[in-house]
């Protein structure tokens, strides 16, 4: 049943109340419940509002008061009222479970209607609190890009995942925004998935902001990975986990993105290849430093390090095939 219909059908009811409180004598006679019924028939919200309340704090706070306060909330456009309201009355009487959420969801829809993604999520989070895993029909991506704008990326995701599932074919900027999200949380092994697929998605003219994402994401990423390398692996696993941060600080020096830390990406895949014992690599990456950086402590590191393998060449094999 449609929300239009059923609040028809509550003026309908609510009429014969009218007749009757007319024929009983006096408004004292009413209890504040009876009298917000015929107020809210009249389409005198707050007027309804003030009785229903005046009940609950009268002791009247059963369920259904309660989903009266909340329905009235409803009318009247009170979007978080409603919502405490519903979650209290389903508390109550879990039967209103289903004319909760009919409520909460035609209030984000409208709330969408007037562009007012505030009111359309905390609808939609407190239907989602009510029965968990509810369907939100279209609104997944305006929801996702709420969340998004306002820093919530953790919240966005799930959101973005559903409307990347809902679409045949996705745009371009909803898979940038699901790498930027990732990247927000600091996840950027899954970051680079979509930057990498955003990439192939637009012209070379328009890669420069993800390649700037794609390029810091790689880098953090070939960091790791080698730094994990020195923490009691298996010489198997210490040459796998080099391998792949090589890989990922070459994709940094291959979209050449950020610029400000290509320098320290170079010194990066020198020490890399300096674990890997690839010492004539590695004394070519420490050169490349200079050329790209000009921060003189890293250059003078960098510098330090091409020394220690020129002039300890023929070491190796006591430094465990290391360079150094």
């Amino acid at each position: 049943m449609n929300s239009s219909r059923s609040l028809s059908l509550f003026a309908g009811a609510l009429s014969l109340l009218l007749l009757v409180a007319a024929c009983t004598g006096g408004a004292g006679d009413v209890s504040a419940v009876h009298r917000g019924d015929i107020a809210f028939a009249q389409e005198r919200y707050d007027e309804a509002l003030a009785e229903y309340r005046l009940a609950v704090r009268q002791g009247e706070d059963d369920a259904q008061t309660v989903a009266r306060v909340a329905q009235t909330y409803a009318v009247l456009g009170r979007v978080d009222d409603a919502g405490n309201s519903y979650s209290r009355a389903v508390a109550l009487d879990p039967s209103l479970t289903d004319q909760a959420v009919a409520e909460l969801m035609r209030m984000a829809f409208d709330a969408r209607g007037r562009n007012d993604r505030f009111a359309m999520a905390t609808a939609v989070e407190t239907a989602l609190g009510i029965r968990p895993g509810l369907g939100v029909g279209d609104m997944s991506l305006d929801l996702a890009r709420h969340y998004f704008g306002s820093g919530q990326y953790g919240r966005a995701l799930p959101f973005y995942q559903k409307a990347m599932g809902e679409a045949t074919d996705s745009a371009p900027d909803i898979v940038f925004e699901v790498g930027q999200a990732y990247e927000e949380i600091g996840d950027c092994g899954h970051a680079l998935v979509f930057f990498e697929r955003f990439r192939t998605m637009v012209p070379r003219s328009g890669r420069g902001e993800v390649d700037w994402y794609l390029g810091s994401c790689a880098f953090a990423l070939a960091r790791e990975a080698r730094l994990s390398s020195e923490v009691g692996m298996s010489s198997e696993a210490e040459r796998g986990a080099l391998s792949e941060a090589l890989q990922l600080v070459d994709r940094t020096l291959t979209v050449g993105e950020p610029r400000n830390i290509l320098g320290q990406a170079w010194f990066e895949k020198g020490e890399i290849l300096s674990a890997l014992g690839r010492c004539d690599e590695a004394m070519s990456a420490y050169a490349q430093v200079r050329e790209v950086d000009t921060s003189g402590a890293l250059v003078d590191r960098a510098q330090d390090r091409f020394d220690e393998i020129r002039f300890g060449r023929g070491l190796e094999s006591l430094r465990g095939g290391r360079c150094r």
